[in-house]
């Protein structure tokens, strides 16, 4: 008979409790004590008892396990597989490289060699991805770096970790940088990493400015070279960086890429680099006159420079300015006055975020200008500084946060109108400082060229002009003796004005702007008060018709136009200059007040220009506010 103490609780028979059993401990816990010595304590639940059942249930069981596998492995027991790699061996439990992979699932499950395999060879993966990778297997832990990324994610790739391979390519997202974006992307494509590849490619399309110069770029094989430059999405602020990186591409080994210059140069958009490159640098470089398809290119350059009434009909791929993907519209409130400020500051308005930013400042103090955005650039044209009329011009590129210099009007012009068309600026009437003018000139951008064009039928002084289908109107204004309600109309192809019905009300100092194939004139002065209604022409009908009053009266403000809404941008209220801006939504036809700018601004210019990432570009440049 057996005479040993049973303690409480203990089955019938039960052996005596043995040094490498759970011990349980007057604390209510459990200590394991393996043989290694390294015991762990786990605390059990409140039991849950029922009349007929006691249910048990500790917390954190499977991990507490997971770590007790962990702690075997590294001392070597109860493993049954031992994973070789070169001259290193990595020793582990098939059953958990089998739960965490389905690489190892399949190795170990099917009617592979390795099934039975005490010692596995592992090829084409780096140890120390595979000592991490395990240490993941067992813990569920990993860390990621710029050291080690590189060989987790083709090894997580080969094991089946999706998880891991997702952790990598997402941290190789977080770090893409002009100087790297090339080499990431190559090194997803070598890998299969679709979006990876695809977000390293857009990026370096969005950063081709800065991409350009790098010493990435000038080690990409041809094919590689051809598929960037050839894209309708690069972001670039003109065509002559294009033109300099083919170059340099090519000089960097002459010998083996000179049989290239061709097939790249086709993808460079030479009619859109400015004149006064075209001539100095592209017509001197030596590699394009020793190829007849080069000097064919610069041949269709040059004829597109000299016709600019002719463009429409020599329009091709090459003609066509690039569109970036990601380019959100921006709306650029610069200059004009408060009190007895004249301000060269300027802001910006994102409207996805409802926030102004502060850009760099203009050159000159300016009120009155006119200001336009064309291709990736804002152009600010004449204006008043205070002591002045101005026939200066200049123009801001977001990509560098930076302004430059523009070739100044014939005339000096204060309170004008301007707008673009074909590719041209065109500005209209204003003063100059002696008396107010019916004449109009263009620039030409591409050759830096004003040329005088047809006069307006009217003296127009605080005039807006607008473009719609395909027609320049000048509307209202002041004449120098009266205020005026008329409005005209010129066809460049044509190349005369006529007049066409005039508005309801006198307006001077109004905002116009074109939607949706309305020409819209809001707000202005009509000599006696400053006004807050509106009206819009259908062009179509060519009949005048009343919108909903804004807000607040406005003259001596701007309005642009976003996708479905105009916005009418600073001014004054009769009284004072103003911060606020409104929103007009045509089809409900009402306004809602937005963000309001930063400063005061009567006799405003304002535009709209697709920028990408411009908050970065500011932070970058420490304006960002």
């Amino acid at each position: 008979m057996n005479n040993e103490v049973v303690e409480p609780g203990a089955a019938p028979n039960s052996l005596p409790i043995s040094l490498n059993t759970p011990v349980a401990s007057g604390d209510g816990s459990i200590v394991f004590e393996a043989s290694t010595q390294t015991p762990t304590s786990e605390v059990l639940d409140e039991p849950i008892f029922t009349n007929k059942a006691c249910s048990l249930k500790k917390s954190g069981h499977s991990v507490s396990a997971l770590e007790n596998i962990h702690r075997m492995r590294h001392h070597g027991q109860l493993c049954d597989v031992i994973l070789k790699i070169g001259l290193e061996k990595f020793r582990a439990h098939k059953v958990v490289l089998a739960s965490v992979s389905a690489y190892f699932f399949a190795m170990f499950n099917g009617e592979m060699k390795e099934q039975t395999q005490s010692e596995i060879a592992i090829y084409d993966m780096d140890p120390t991805a595979m000592d991490l990778l395990l240490d993941y297997a067992y813990t569920g832990q990993l860390t990621i770096t710029a050291d080690n990324v590189n060989v987790l994610l083709p090894a997580s790739s080969m094991l089946q970790l999706q998880e891991v391979r997702e952790a990598c390519w997402r941290f190789l997202l977080k770090q893409l940088h002009p100087t790297n974006c090339l080499g990431i992307r190559s090194f997803a494509d070598t890998h299969s990493c679709k979006e990876l590849h695809l977000k390293s490619h857009a990026y370096a399309l969005q950063n081709f400015q800065q991409v350009v110069n790098t010493e990435e770029f000038l080690l990409l094989p041809f094919e590689q070279v051809q598929e960037l430059i050839s894209n309708s999405q690069l972001n670039i602020s003109s065509e002559e960086d294009v033109f300099t990186g083919v170059l340099n591409w090519v000089k960097h080994n002459l010998l083996e890429r000179e049989k290239y210059i061709s097939q790249l140069m086709v993808h460079v958009r030479l009619p859109l680099v400015n004149r006064e490159f075209l001539i100095n640098k592209v017509d001197n470089e030596r590699l394009l006159k020793d190829h007849s398809e080069c000097r064919e290119l610069l041949i269709e350059a040059m004829r597109y420079h000299l016709s600019p009434e002719q463009r429409c009909g020599l329009s091709n791929t090459r003609t066509t300015d690039r569109k970036p993907k990601g380019a959100n519209p921006y709306i650029y409130a610069i200059g004009g006055s408060s009190l007895f400020a004249i301000h060269t500051e300027c802001e910006v308005y994102n409207p996805k975020t409802d926030l102004w930013h502060n850009i760099a400042p203009m050159q000159w103090r300016r009120s009155r200008t006119g200001v336009v955005g064309l291709r990736r650039l804002l152009y600010v044209v004449g204006g008043y500084d205070g002591a002045s009329d101005l026939a200066s011009a200049e123009c801001y590129n977001p990509l560098t946060n930076t302004w430059s210099n523009v070739t100044p009007m014939g005339t000096k012009r204060s309170s004008l109108g301007v707008c673009t068309f074909d590719g041209l600026i065109y500005v209209c009437g204003g003063y100059d400082g002696a008396s107010c003018l019916t004449s109009v000139e263009r620039l030409d951008p591409l050759t830096g060229i004003w040329s005088s064009c047809p006069a307006m039928n009217t003296r127009r002084r605080y005039c807006r002009s607008a473009v719609v289908e395909n027609a320049i109107y000048a509307v209202g204004g002041f004449d120098s003796t009266t205020y005026q309600a008329s409005v005209e109309k010129f066809d460049p192809r044509e190349g005369k004005w006529q007049s066409i019905p005039s508005m309801s009300m006198r307006r001077s100092s109004c905002g116009v702007g074109a939607l949706d194939g309305y020409l819209y004139c809001i707000g202005g002065g009509d000599g006696t008060v400053c006004m807050s209604s509106g009206e819009r022409l259908d062009i179509r009908r060519m009949a005048w018709e009343p919108i909903s009053n804004m807000n607040s009266r406005r003259a001596t403000h701007d309005v642009v136009s976003i996708r479905d809404y105009l916005f009418a941008v600073g001014g004054t209220d009769g009284s004072s200059s103003v911060t606020t801006m409104e929103a007009y939504e045509a089809k409900s036809n009402k306004w809602i007040s937005v963000k309001s700018m930063s400063y005061r601004r009567g006799s405003i210019g304002a535009a709209v220009l697709d920028c990408i990432n411009l908050e970065q570009v500011l932070k970058q440049t420490r304006i960002l506010s």
